[in-house]
């Protein structure tokens, strides 16, 4: 005889309902903040460069942005952005903080 399986029989987990759904960590905030920023202004995230945790279970997000790709790549123009997320992971606001060549040092 054949085995019959059935899809989506897996067994249920409990989810606490003291820890909230959405951004739980930096590294998830950092993910959701780079993905969110790229959709909206149209520009490859190569990162961020820092997270903080805000009150009200929100985050600050650096993320550093390639704004125009150039030959030779240490002439391309990037920007630095913060970007606040709510609980959930959903971008609420952005701003460029500064804008510089990919090949320049911080003073």
């Amino acid at each position: 005889m054949a085995e019959q399986r059935v899809r989506g029989s897996r067994p249920a987990t409990r989810r606490s309902s003291s820890r909230p759904s959405g951004v739980t960590d930096a590294a998830e905030a950092a993910r959701q903040a780079t993905r969110g920023l790229s959709r909206l202004i149209g520009h490859p995230a190569e990162g961020s460069s820092e997270v903080s945790p805000l009150e009200e279970n929100r985050w600050r997000v650096c993320v550093d942005v390639l704004e125009v790709e150039r030959i030779p790549d240490t002439t391309s123009l990037m920007a630095t952005y913060e970007v606040e997320l709510d609980e959930d992971g959903s971008l609420l606001s952005y701003r460029r903080l500064r804008r510089y060549r990919r090949g320049a040092a911080d003073r």
